[in-house]
């Protein structure tokens, strides 16, 4: 198993973490703690590692079948968690935790692809 694959696989557990967190949070009908908006910078720092990493093996000479589809997939990779949490930067409600949590989940199905796809 390469270094990639190994970040892929610790970027979806990571992102299941926090998906799980904020659907608890949706569930308890509680406020958005400042700590899930930690979890998820976490995730997005995670998520450009993935995506560095990726791009290093690309230019070592690992090509994917469709380009396209990676550097979508990488974009997509580390402008999912930014875009939530912006949006949701202001509302404290519960279901911006839900928001966070359709991120988190999109996140990790993203890193997975990014590992299938390169």
């Amino acid at each position: 198993m390469d270094a990639v694959t190994l970040i892929a696989f610790i970027v979806a557990g990571y992102a299941a973490f926090v998906t799980i967190a904020a659907a608890l949070g949706v569930a308890l009908r509680a406020p958005r703690p400042r700590w899930l908006d930690q979890l998820g910078w976490m995730l997005e720092i995670l998520a450009v590692v993935l995506a560095i990493g990726a791009l290093a093996a690309w230019s070592a000479g690992r090509k994917p079948e469709s380009l396209s589809t990676f550097l979508g997939y990488l974009g997509a990779l580390v402008c999912l968690m930014p875009l939530a949490l912006q949006t949701m930067r202001e509302d404290r409600s519960t279901w911006s935790s839900g928001v966070i949590a359709a991120a988190a989940l999109a996140t990790g199905v993203v890193a997975v692809r990014v590992m299938m796809v390169r």
